[in-house]
């Protein structure tokens, strides 16, 4: 069987093309993927999660960064850009590569329709790679629904915990918060197709 052809392009390529770019990629083992606009309670959430989380590490050595942070795996195989990564300590960069992280502590993904299988499985496959992250947490944009994992080791994760009552708090344990479901899904509308 024969599959199509692609023209692989290098992490450095990528990383040069991206530096040009008005608009934002995503990088995974020399496949360039452009990023989509986000709906409108996708920027609910992320602004909900940014304001509640921003403001619990005003003063601590942990920091809160959107998605114009872009994040590597150890080697480089995949660049992606997170909605919300919190970093723990001083930022690691990547060499010659000032703007890109290397050490994220938590990463959190709001799952549109698009997005979902993408960052249930695909993406949280880079993540696990990078081992000072120790959460990563999906917030569905169409339903209240969030799933969390964390890393127990170097190489095994924990089952997901999903929350699906807005009575049950979501718990970052990495950095000792509990935020309310309701305030993470204020101002956010659901619909329900026929």
């Amino acid at each position: 069987m024969a599959y199509p052809a692609y023209n692989y392009v290098s992490p450095g390529e990528y990383l040069s093309i991206e530096s040009k770019s008005e608009e934002k990629h995503e990088y995974f083992e020399g496949r360039i993927y452009a990023m989509t606009g986000a709906s409108l309670n996708n920027n609910f959430i992320v602004s909900n999660l940014s304001r509640k989380i921003g403001m619990f590490l005003d003063g601590k050595s942990c920091n809160l960064f959107g998605s114009d942070l872009r994040i590597t795996t150890p080697i480089s195989d995949a660049y992606m850009y997170p909605d919300v990564s919190i970093i723990c300590g001083q930022v690691e960069t990547q060499e010659n590569s000032f703007d890109t992280a290397t050490n994220p502590s938590v990463i959190i993904e709001v799952m549109s329709p698009s997005t979902k299988g993408f960052d249930m499985a695909f993406k949280f496959h880079y993540y696990k790679h990078i081992l000072s992250l120790k959460e990563y947490i999906l917030v569905d944009s169409t339903s209240c629904f969030i799933q969390t994992f964390k890393r127990k080791d170097a190489t095994t994760w924990e089952d997901g915990i999903q929350i699906s009552d807005e009575r049950l708090p979501l718990s970052i344990d990495t950095i000792g918060i509990q935020l309310q479901i309701k305030d993470i899904y204020q101002n956010v509308f659901f619909t329900t197709l026929p």
